[in-house]
């Protein structure tokens, strides 16, 4: 018997490993519970392999099983990427545009932005995956995704990219536990005893700059979480080194933001499509608002 699986099967089987189980994996897809179960014992029968760990509540993948999950994923990327280019290729009045962002890059931008789409083109619609910078781009090479918006190094041989002028790094203080001398910035050398939470993207830049001044930081957490890190800075368990631009995430009476100086610390934020993609119409015309509205724009503390 010929071992082979189509693109029905592949979708039934992706829909079960993010369900969790296949009775939700059945609502999702529209067919009876029994019908979608002989559909993958089927599969395994034909393929001649077990994909699931039976007897447990929720769905188990067994290692052939999370081998096929992983390529289903950017089989069906770039089946329905591709479906899509075809079908908005035009105007550019409908459609859905599939962004992938990191937090801060993407609550810096996406919000304004989205809001003034909607004016002009409010037929259009939007899907918006977070996740870490590496995992976004990856996303973009299986076409899960049009757009990446990252603050990783991202090649301009591969990607056609805008890139938005530097915006600082701040430190955020619990107001309970400020320090540094001046009220709107912090001298690094000023937080030679404060415990730090650092996303793992600057942390080397912060260690050696650290090092220049004669002193090893007190890192009590490194986590790219921004949200995460602002929250345990408002629980007071130490400050947190974070682009300005984060404080649309979380700004309230708990918390102080100082620019950091001597030395100080930028990011900056590249949007990235792939070169050899046709994007929609209502792609293009989405970069074009963006262009807009931020490629001039600068951000202060």
């Amino acid at each position: 018997m010929a071992q082979t699986i189509g693109i029905k099967d592949m979708r039934a089987f992706f829909a079960i490993v993010e369900e969790g189980n296949i009775s939700h994996a059945a609502i999702r897809l529209g067919i009876a519970q029994p019908a979608l179960s002989r559909q993958m014992k089927h599969l395994e029968e034909n393929l001649q392999v077990k994909l699931f760990e039976r007897g447990s509540r929720r769905i188990r993948l067994t290692e052939a099983g999370l081998v096929l999950y992983n390529r289903v994923e950017n089989i069906l990327g770039l089946v329905d990427g591709t479906v899509r280019e075809i079908k908005e290729i035009g105007s550019g009045t409908k459609g859905s545009i599939r962004i992938g962002t990191i937090t801060t890059s993407g609550a810096m931008i996406l919000p304004d932005l989205i809001a003034e789409f909607r004016k002009l083109y409010p037929d259009v619609t939007f899907e918006i995956w977070e996740a870490e910078g590496a995992r976004i781009i990856e996303l973009l090479d299986s076409r899960l995704i049009e757009i990446a918006i990252t603050r990783t190094q991202v090649d301009n041989l591969t990607y056609d990219l805008l890139v938005l002028p530097n915006e600082p790094l701040v430190i955020v203080m619990n107001s309970k536990n400020v320090c540094g001398d001046d009220k709107g910035s912090i001298r690094l050398e000023e937080l030679k005893d404060q415990p730090m939470i650092i996303p793992l993207r600057w942390k080397s830049n912060f260690i050696a700059a650290c090092r220049k001044l004669d002193f090893d930081p007190n890192i009590i957490c490194v986590s790219d979480s921004i949200v995460q890190d602002l929250l345990m800075v408002k629980m007071n368990l130490g400050a947190a080194l974070i682009p300005v631009s984060s404080k649309r995430l979380l700004s309230d009476g708990d918390l102080v933001y100082k620019r950091l100086v001597e030395p100080e610390m930028t990011t900056h934020t590249v949007v990235a499509w792939r070169k050899n993609q046709t994007l929609s119409a209502s792609c293009k015309n989405f970069l074009e608002l963006f262009k807009q509205m931020f490629l001039q724009e600068k951000t202060e503390v």
